[in-house]
């Protein structure tokens, strides 16, 4: 993974710098300093390695672009609304809010023949910046001097969907169904977010479990 965690950091850097979006280089140098292009991208699911967060940026990004030409395709008017570069900023940072939520730790885990061994993973924190989800990431690129439009912090908000939403929270409900009318990219990065976990992301362990 480290020889592909090379290629894939600079596929991610080249693809974040031809936005040539006003404080792009600012939110790299806080990315590496934060151990983003290392860090996991959960603690027992989907790409829960090393470079994993990286790796699910990208696969996030290829399915944004993807879903992003199909949709051209379908209702032209998508062009004018959504720029490429829209795309990109959404759905490669999307998940920065991650970067130092998990950590390394040792974990008892049952072995092929039913014994518990010592298994290396990683275990969950907050109590760096306790802000939730989409909204950390949003927070964190701001503070870091990336120009956002609304669609774009909308995007990264609410890429979780309904899984995002306090469902006890009426306001809740109401700006993530107002986001969804207002700007079709948080559509496409809360669809290209699910396909990029679901289906690039699916590993034989996981289908084994089921």
């Amino acid at each position: 993974m480290k020889d592909d965690n090379t290629s894939y950091k600079e596929e991610f850097l080249e693809l974040l710098r031809s936005t040539g979006r006003e404080g792009v280089e600012d939110v790299i140098t806080e990315l590496e300093n934060q151990g983003f292009f290392t860090a996991t991208a959960s603690s027992k699911h989907h790409l829960n390695i090393e470079g994993g967060l990286l790796l699910h940026s990208l696969n996030t990004c290829k399915a944004a672009l993807s879903i992003w030409e199909g949709m051209k395709k379908l209702e032209p008017w998508i062009e004018k609304e959504i720029e490429r570069d829209s795309v990109i900023i959404a759905s490669l940072l999307h998940d920065v809010c991650k970067t130092d939520i998990y950590v390394r730790s040792v974990k008892k885990r049952k072995n092929a023949l039913g014994n518990w061994e010592d298994s290396e993973g990683y275990k969950v924190t907050y109590k760096n910046f306790p802000m939730g989800h989409g909204e950390k990431s949003v927070i964190f690129l701001l503070c870091n001097g990336l120009a956002m439009t609304d669609a774009e912090m909308l995007a990264i908000r609410w890429h979780m969907g309904a899984w995002g939403i306090n469902m006890n929270s009426y306001e809740d409900q109401r700006c993530y169904d107002t986001s969804r009318n207002l700007y079709p990219l948080v559509s496409i990065i809360e669809s290209a977010d699910s396909l990029a976990a679901s289906i690039m992301e699916r590993s034989s362990e996981e289908m084994d479990e089921m």
